[in-house]
């Protein structure tokens, strides 16, 4: 079964930070962005770490619920006799 990746990109001049993680990893990859921002090394800002994880969670909350490969009917469905 597939598993979708979710892809955040930022542009900042001539650099690029590409984020790509799975509904799993979201967490970690919000811990990421404050260690990107945190490192005086790259040009990563604390108010870039909070509009990508805003993006972050916006997107986890229109993500529609997880597929399920079989649908099968439940004994609750009105098919059991009593």
């Amino acid at each position: 079964m597939a598993q979708d990746i979710n892809v955040l990109a930022l542009v900042k001049g001539v650099e690029r930070y590409v984020f790509l993680y799975d509904d799993a990893s979201r967490a970690a990859t919000l811990r990421v962005l404050g260690r990107f921002a945190s490192n005086p090394d790259l040009s990563f800002s604390w108010y870039d770490a909070a509009v990508l994880s805003q993006r972050i969670r916006q997107e986890s909350q229109k993500a529609p619920p997880a597929h399920h490969r079989f649908s099968l009917p439940l004994p609750t469905d009105g098919d059991e006799q009593l």
